[in-house]
C-alpha cells in the first residue's frame, strides 16, 4: 500500500511539473532560460572556433587540403557515432550528459587554444583533439534536441523550437563577423580560447537550470534492456513508425538540396553576376533573414496554422521553381527577393519537422530518432556540394542551379504523394 501511494504521489507531481511546463510561457521557465542560454553561448563559441582553426591551418600549412582534413573529421564522426550518442541519450539523464558534454568540450578546446599558440605545433595533434571535441559533441546535440519536450511540454514546443531558429540563425550571421574580427584584432588563440569559455559557461548554465521538470517515462516494470538492443530498438522504431520515417528521410533531402544550391549561387554571384561586396553580403544574409521571419511567423501563429505538415511539403516544392528562376536572374539584386523567399520556405520545410518530431515521437525513443537524424543531416550537404561543385564546373553554375530546381521540384512532388504521415500533421 505504502508503494502504491508513493508511486501514485510521484505520479500526481511529475503530472503537475508537466502542466507547470506546459502554460507558463517559455520567456517565464528559469530552466529553458538556462538551457536556452547555454546552446546559444555553445553556439557562438563555435563560429569563433570555426573562424579561428580555419585560419590558423591555412596561415601554418597554406593547404586547404589540410583544412579539409578537419571538416572530415567533424562529419565522420557525426556520421559515425550519430545513432550510438543517440542511443545514449535516451539511456541516461540528459541534462547531466550535456553539461558533461560541455565540461569536456571546455578542456580539449582550451588544450587547442594552448596549442596553437606555441610555433611548430604537430597538426596530428590538432586533428586528435578536434576529432575528440567532435565525439564529446555528438552526444549533447540528441541529449538537447530530446531534452525540449522534457522542459517545455508538448503545448509550448513550437515556441521553444521557434526561439532556438531564431536564435540560431542570429547567432551564426553575428558570430562569424565577431569571431573574423576577434581573429583580426587578437589572433587565433584567442578566439578558440573564447570558444573553450563559452562551454565552461554553457555547462555551468545547465548546472543552474537544475533537474528538467519531468523526464521521458520509463516503465520500472520493463525489463532492462541491453545498450545493443536499444539501438536497435531505435533503428526498429524508426522504420514502423511512418510519421518518424518520413522526417528522417526528408531532412537530410531538403538540406541536400539547399544548401548544395545556395552553394552554387554564391559562386554564381561571383562568376556570372560580377556581384559587389556590398551585394553580395545583402544576398548572404537572406537565407538566415528569411528563416528567421519564417520562423517568428510559425511561433505567431503555433496551432492556429492548420495543416502544418501540408505547409512543410509545399514549401519544399516551392523552392524549386525559385531555384529555376534564380538561376535564370540577370544580376545579383534582382535575385535578392528570391533568395529571401526561400529562406523564408527553407524554415518552413524545416523547422516545423522539428516540433512535429517532437509531438509525434515518444519521450524515451527521441534521442535515437534526432541522433540519427543529425547523423543524416550532417553528411548529405557535403555529399551535394562535392556532387555540385564538380558539376558546376563542367556545365556552370547556373545550369547546375536549374537542374537542382527541377529535381527538387520533382522530390518534393513525391514526398508529398508519398509521406502521407507528414501531410497529416496537423
Amino acid at each position: 500500500m505504502l508503494e502504491i501511494a508513493k508511486s501514485a504521489k510521484d505520479d500526481a507531481k511529475t503530472t503537475a511539473l508537466t502542466n507547470d511546463a506546459s502554460t507558463v510561457s517559455i520567456w517565464r521557465n528559469r530552466t529553458f532560460l538556462a538551457v536556452f542560454s547555454s546552446y546559444s553561448l555553445s553556439l557562438l563559441g563555435n563560429t569563433f572556433h570555426s573562424i579561428a582553426l580555419n585560419l590558423w591551418v591555412l596561415q601554418t600549412t597554406g593547404s586547404a587540403k589540410l583544412m579539409s582534413v578537419v571538416l572530415i573529421t567533424h562529419l565522420v564522426i557525426s556520421m559515425l557515432f550519430g545513432s550510438f550518442a543517440g542511443t545514449f541519450a535516451d539511456r541516461t539523464d540528459r541534462r547531466t550528459l550535456m553539461w558533461v558534454s560541455d565540461a569536456v568540450r571546455f578542456v580539449l578546446v582550451a588544450a587547442i587554444a594552448l596549442l596553437i599558440y606555441f610555433p611548430n605545433v604537430p597538426f596530428a595533434y590538432i586533428v586528435l583533439l578536434t576529432g575528440l571535441v567532435a565525439f564529446a559533441g555528438v552526444f549533447r546535440t540528441p541529449a538537447f534536441q530530446a531534452s525540449l519536450v522534457e522542459i517545455v511540454g508538448k503545448e509550448q514546443i513550437t515556441q521553444a523550437v521557434g526561439a532556438i531558429s531564431i536564435s540560431d540563425n542570429i547567432i551564426r550571421i553575428s558570430g562569424f563577423a565577431l569571431g573574423g574580427i576577434a581573429v583580426a584584432a587578437f589572433g587565433g588563440a584567442f578566439a578558440i580560447a573564447i570558444d573553450a569559455a563559452t562551454f565552461l559557461l554553457s555547462a555551468i548554465l545547465l548546472l543552474v537550470a537544475g533537474k528538467f521538470p519531468y523526464q521521458a517515462s520509463k516503465d520500472e516494470a520493463k525489463a532492462k534492456t541491453s545498450f545493443k538492443e536499444d539501438l536497435k530498438a531505435g533503428f526498429c522504431y524508426v522504420w514502423r513508425k511512418p510519421f518518424a520515417k518520413a522526417a528522417v528521410l526528408l531532412l537530410p533531402l531538403v538540406m541536400f538540396f539547399f544548401l548544395s544550391t545556395f552553394m552554387l549561387i554564391q559562386v554564381m554571384a561571383v562568376k556570372v553576376w560580377h556581384a559587389q561586396p556590398f551585394v553580395f553580403g545583402l544576398m548572404e544574409a537572406c537565407i538566415p533573414l528569411g528563416y528567421v521571419i519564417g520562423s517568428i511567423l510559425i511561433m505567431r501563429l503555433d496551432t492556429r496554422l492548420k495543416s502544418r505538415g501540408k505547409w512543410t511539403l509545399w514549401s519544399m516544392i516551392l523552392m524549386g521553381p525559385l531555384f529555376i528562376a534564380i538561376s535564370l536572374m540577370s544580376s545579383a539584386s534582382a535575385a535578392l527577393p528570391l533568395i529571401l523567399l526561400v529562406g523564408f520556405l527553407f524554415s518552413f520545410s524545416t523547422t516545423i519537422i522539428f516540433i512535429a518530431l517532437r509531438v509525434a515521437v515518444e519521450p524515451s525513443m527521441q534521442g535515437r530518432v534526432f541522433g540519427l537524424v543529425g547523423a543524416l543531416t550532417s553528411v548529405a550537404p557535403p555529399i551535394g556540394l562535392a556532387v555540385f561543385s564538380t558539376l558546376s564546373d563542367l556545365y556552370g553554375p547556373s545550369v547546375i542551379i536549374a537542374a537542382s530546381g527541377t529535381a527538387m521540384l520533382l522530390m518534393g512532388m513525391i514526398s508529398y504523394r508519398r509521406f502521407t504521415a507528414i501531410r497529416a500533421f496537423q
